[in-house]
Formats: C-alpha cells, structure tokens, sequence
C-alpha cells in the first residue's frame, strides 16, 4: 500500500464535490481554517455550483472538476465538500495515470467510500476517511474530531479510544483497515471498487437508513462474502434510522449482534465514526491494531 505523502505547511488542498450539492455558506469557515492551519485552499468549480438539482453540477461537470485535482502535481491533497451520491455515476471515467505517480490524500466519508475504496483496491494507495468540508462550520473545527483530521494530515498516529459496549467480542488483531459507509459498501459489491475485506479490520457506519434496511445488508455482507475472513470489525455510528409502522423488532445494536453472533474476531460497538461530529479520522489501508477488552476498547495506528 502506498501511503501517500503528509502535508506541510504551504501546501494546497483542493476542494471540491464530486457528490451532492454544498452551499458556499456551509464551506466557508473550512477555507478560513485550513487557512489558519498555515494551508492554501483551492476551490474548485463544483464548490460553486448553480445547479438547481441535486448534484453540485452534470456529471460531466463534477467529473472534469475532480479530474483536474487529481491530476494537479501541485495539490497536496483533496478535501471533498460533503457526500450525498453521485460518485458511483463517475468513478468509471476517472483516470489515475497522473494521481498514480503523483499520491495525494483523498479525504471524505459516505458517498465518498467509493472513492475511497476505489483508490485502495484499484491503485494500492491509502486515503483518508474523515470530515469533509461541511464539517467546520460553525466552530465545530476546534472539535476533537476535525481536529483529528488536522493530526492525521501531519502524519501523526491515529491513537483512538471508546468505552466498552455489552455486545463487543473480545480479541486483538493487527491488520489493514478497510470500509465505510454501510450503505456504500453493500452497492459497490460486485464492482472494480470493492476494497478487499479479508484479513482486514472492517469499519461501518450509516445514516438515515431504516432497519430493516440495515439489517438485509448486513445478510448482503455475509451472503456475498464480505464478513468471511475478516480480522476484526468495527461498528461506527448508524444514526437518524427509520422503523416501519409495523416495528422492525429490534434496536440497530440488537440486529448487528443477530450477524455477528459466534464471530471468531474483535467486535467493537459505537465506534466514533459515523456521520454526527463524532468522526475520526481512519487511514484506509493503514494498518491498525483493534484491541477490544471487557474494560477498554483501541484502535490505534502503526
């Protein structure tokens, strides 16, 4: 796995939204603050999209937009505005020829797993699964989480803890770190993108899904193979989650445990990854140690 040089002062992140639409009130105080972090932000098109659909411009539009940062020798990495969808529909016409002799980091989350896990599984290159640029608004860059991302950008370790949970599963592994969004994950199966999940320490979170939804791709997981063999996983934040008026049955904790029941590696539950401001920074493709005790529970980078 190539690891994709750290930032230093003076360097340019690139922004911009491959995805959904951002608007420039919720990305100003991103610019401020990387400015701050001593870094020159550049913008691209998509960040100041007039597109009154969904997407922050065509697909043609976002695609020129994140081609050209990825291309660019001078970018030092790129920072995504925020996730929604739209990645999928322009992955496939992306060229790497460049980025692959210049590595960056790619830095995003939900929407942007795919973009992710296609630069991990096509290229061998880490990225950065952390907050986007919507993040730092209002103040929230002082946080422990945006701030996480600041560190990780340094080249400092990532060295995280959580509390223990009811329905961990106890155990130790050292190994690559692979996933995201849940969601995502189980649409990019069967595809180029899918990241390799074996011997891997396999990460999930999601947002606004109803359970009954979480729970069939979860069975999308197993049935396809994705949980076989993997070394350790960990469970994220799933949050805003939905119920059918004739009730699913169980909390998204208890249906989790239904899958995971006899697992032979760690489990850790209510990981601070998801999509609230609890929000670590994770290098996809990075090997970390999961450490999951009945007292403690550590992820930490090597």
């Amino acid at each position: 796995m190539t690891i994709p040089p750290y930032l230093k002062k003076g360097d340019r992140i690139g922004l911009v939204c491959p995805a959904g639409f951002l608007s420039p009130e919720r990305f100003q105080s991103c610019l401020e603050q990387l400015t701050a972090w001593g870094f020159v932000p550049v913008t691209g098109k998509t960040m100041f999209s007039t597109s009154t659909s969904y997407f922050s411009g065509t697909d043609e539009e976002r695609l020129a937009d994140l081609q050209e940062m990825l291309d660019d020798p001078g970018i030092a990495a790129i920072l995504c505005g925020r996730g929604g969808y739209g990645t999928s529909r322009i992955i496939d016409r992306l060229s790497f020829k460049k980025f692959r002799k210049h590595p960056k980091w790619v830095i995003g989350f939900s929407d942007i797993t795919v973009l992710l896990a296609h630069i991990g599984r096509r290229y061998s290159i880490a990225a950065m699964h952390a907050p986007m640029a919507g993040a730092f608004a209002n103040g929230e860059f002082a946080n422990v989480w945006v701030q996480s991302l600041k560190a990780a950008l340094a080249g400092k370790k990532g060295r995280y803890t959580t509390a223990p949970h009811p329905f961990n599963i106890p155990g130790k592994v050292t190994a690559p770190l692979a996933g995201g969004n849940l969601s995502l994950l189980a649409h990019m199966i069967g595809t180029p993108s899918m990241p390799k999940t074996r011997g891997r320490i396999l990460f999930l979170e999601d947002l606004g899904e109803y359970l009954y939804a979480i729970d069939r791709m979860m069975v999308q997981l197993r049935r396809s193979g994705v949980l076989e063999g993997i070394g350790g996983l960990v469970l994220g934040g799933f949050t805003d989650l939905k119920d059918t008026d004739r009730p699913f049955g169980a909390t998204v904790d208890q249906l989790l445990q239904h899958h995971l029941k006899g697992s032979d590696f760690p489990v850790c539950f209510g990981f601070p990854v998801s999509h609230t401001r609890e929000n670590y920074a994770l290098k996809t493709g990075v090997t970390y140690t999961l450490s999951v005790s009945a007292k403690s529970v550590r992820l930490t980078e090597q």
